[in-house]
């Protein structure tokens, strides 16, 4: 995936460089992403009255003539978040064709270090807090997701739905995606939150 460019910021616009950004990214690129390929926030703001650029939300732009894809809606929260965001729990489950439930709002894990800053959340989107090493984090086109097992876990740890989570165990398995072995660890752990559920 495309990142954020570790040499010197451009003294001038390129627009290779952008498009290239936008190319990892469904056509979206963010003011630090601009900023790197040399467009100040007056530049911006030309081409977005020109109609060259679009303004997806504060800070997250778009392409005007870049083709559309089916998870451009992520791609703006992703990059609502500094791209330090990776889609989980129900949002992952569907991406990772798991589940036929299209979630009404997009679930997005941030570092612990995010509950002390007062930001306001995207309508839409649940925002949780948590560590997600790089072994947990698959890419899905555009977009940063929860693997399959750190998915299923986080859904277990947070009260997800317990027949949706069965049956995402089973397709899984059905699909080579996880041992069988490991699932049934998966079900152990579903099991023991629905006891403490009934027993407490």
């Amino acid at each position: 995936m495309a990142a954020r460019s570790k040499n010197k910021p451009h003294t001038r616009p390129e627009w290779d460089d952008l498009y290239r950004i936008c190319e990892s990214q469904s056509g979206y690129f963010s003011r630090a992403d601009a900023a790197d390929c040399g467009f100040s926030a007056p530049l911006l703001h030309h081409h977005v009255n020109a109609g060259a650029i679009h303004r997806a939300r504060r800070g997250v732009y778009r392409l005007a003539r870049f083709p559309t894809s089916d998870t451009e809606d992520l791609v703006v929260v992703w990059l609502w978040s500094g791209k330090a965001g990776t889609f989980s729990h129900e949002t992952a489950l569907v991406l990772h064709g798991l589940s036929d439930a299209l979630p009404n709002r997009a679930h997005l894990t941030v570092p612990e270090s995010w509950r002390i800053r007062r930001l306001t959340t995207p309508s839409g989107v649940v925002v949780h807090h948590a560590r997600i090493g790089t072994t947990d984090r698959v890419w899905f086109q555009s977009i940063p997701i929860t693997s399959v097992v750190r998915t299923i876990r986080d859904l277990v740890a947070d009260q997800g739905d317990p027949d949706l989570i069965r049956q995402s165990i089973a397709q899984a398995v059905q699909r080579g995606l996880v041992s069988r072995e490991l699932a049934r660890e998966l079900r152990a752990a579903l099991n023991r939150r629905d006891r403490s559920r009934v027993s407490g």
